[in-house]
């Protein structure tokens, strides 16, 4: 009897154990995937996202963004977009992701590219810029992210500069603060038609989107002459962010950029 117990005491010690290291070793697991989530820095950043994201397209051939050499571009002279903004744009929250501040619109505001209607998404801020025009970096960029009914991405890249306070960044960071992983309900109007785009002149190319999963054949809109905004916008913007959340230029691999005056 009393071996048969000593037995049954091992053999639930032994359970226990295995039990135990079993879990240890899934908390590891856990723990080693949430570390190597994709970030801007250390050995998450931007140059390891191919190896981290293992579904994602970060190692493809057409990769955004770019350094936009003016004198190796195509000038077209006809455009092929036209932007639908009106005065009246309805946000509908503001979320802090953890990479950006992010502004996202109910279905309303369109733009029509190449003959196709996509609608504005959301509007997010990377500081600096991501797009170089002739190797400038600019203060910060912004994105407003449109698709279609089937699924395509068409992206307007803005660029900004310091300058005078810009009225539609107010408004943008009377919202501001707010901490990463939290977001705040808006429901309100924006007028977006001030940025003027339609008068301006653009590059465009074939890309991807600028963080995981990196999917390509993404529709590139980068406007030329960058919008005013003044430094404590920026400042403030780039306190509402992680440090330096951009992604270098990526090789253009025999794309053709175009350039719409």
């Amino acid at each position: 009897m009393n071996t048969r117990i000593i037995c049954y005491l091992c053999f639930s010690i032994m359970l226990f154990s295995c039990q135990e290291a079993a879990k240890k070793s899934k908390d590891l697991a856990l723990n080693i995937h949430e570390k190597r989530h994709w970030s801007y820095s250390g050995e998450t950043s931007p140059e390891h996202w191919e190896e981290i994201e293992k579904n994602s397209s970060c190692g493809g051939a057409f990769q955004s963004p770019i350094n936009i050499i003016h004198r190796d571009v195509d000038s077209l002279q006809q455009t092929n977009l036209k932007i639908q903004y009106n005065p009246t744009t309805f946000i509908n929250k503001v979320e802090n992701n953890g990479h950006s501040i992010q502004f996202d619109f109910e279905l309303g505001d369109s733009i029509n590219y190449k003959n196709k209607t996509y609608f504005l998404k959301q509007i997010h801020f990377h500081e600096p810029s991501e797009h170089k025009i002739n190797g400038i970096v600019y203060p910060i960029e912004m994105h407003l992210v449109h698709m279609n009914s089937d699924g395509e991405v068409t992206v307007l890249g803005v660029l900004g500069e310091e300058g005078e306070g810009s009225v539609l960044f107010e408004f943008f960071e009377s919202f501001l603060p707010i901490k990463e992983g939290a977001f705040k309900e808006i429901n309100q109007h924006v007028d977006l038609s001030s940025l003027m785009l339609n008068e301006k002149q653009y590059y465009s190319y074939q890309g991807s989107l600028t963080t995981p999963p990196c999917t390509e054949n993404v529709n590139w809109i980068v406007f030329k002459e960058p919008i005013i905004l003044s430094e404590a916008e920026v400042l403030k913007l780039r306190s509402n962010m992680p440090v330096n959340n951009y992604r270098n230029a990526q090789p253009l691999n025999g794309r053709r950029v175009n350039y719409n005056y």
